[in-house]
């Protein structure tokens, strides 16, 4: 179909790439996607492969444990009184608000950073709802201090804080037009 000008005109209906959006939004939700399985096979590989007693640690070398651990809350457990479900509306919404922030990404820093926070955010979601809480496991410490263990955390916590980092140092490093 062409237009007044004789140029060709897209088609309502678009194809499919046109219609998923940009390349910078789909490689975003391809990290999305990415971030989700990796994070659901470790916990899934833990919970349910691994003979782990509730709090009892794996030493997998001085430093690092595998434990399990069932985390009510956000972040070390805050906001625990809030509930799963609240927790996970909040998260879903969250997450929705993220994904149109993506489909205006203007840099694959950006993109990538978005898709880490949607794919954890995502993979943590699907913790609430299905267990009531979130399945963490990465036991970090300092050894022969005596220091307390960092809290235990996952995959899909790693990629929300990978993200925000990422998301400030595109704002502070990113070429972006200048208004002037």
């Amino acid at each position: 179909m062409t237009n007044r000008e004789g140029q060709q005109s897209p088609t309502p209906e678009g194809n499919l790439l046109d219609r998923l959006g940009s390349r910078l939004f789909r490689g975003g939700l391809a990290v999305a996607l990415a971030i989700f399985v990796l994070d659901q096979l470790t916990k899934w590989a833990i919970w349910h492969s691994l003979l782990l007693n509730p709090h009892k640690a794996i030493s997998i070398f001085p430093g690092f444990n595998l434990i399990k651990v069932c985390n009510y809350g956000v972040s070390f457990g805050g906001l625990q009184w809030l509930g799963p479900w609240f927790l996970s509306l909040l998260a879903i919404v969250i997450s929705v608000m993220l994904v149109f922030w993506l489909r205006k990404a203007e840099t694959r820093l950006l993109a990538v950073a978005l898709g880490a926070i949607i794919g954890g955010a995502t993979g943590n979601v699907i913790d609430r709802v299905t267990m009531g809480c979130v399945a963490d496991f990465l036991d970090f410490y300092i050894p022969g201090t005596g220091w307390p263990h960092w809290p235990a955390f996952n995959v899909a916590d790693s990629a929300i804080v990978v993200g925000v980092g990422l998301i400030i140092l595109d704002g502070l490093f990113a070429e972006r037009g200048k208004n002037t």
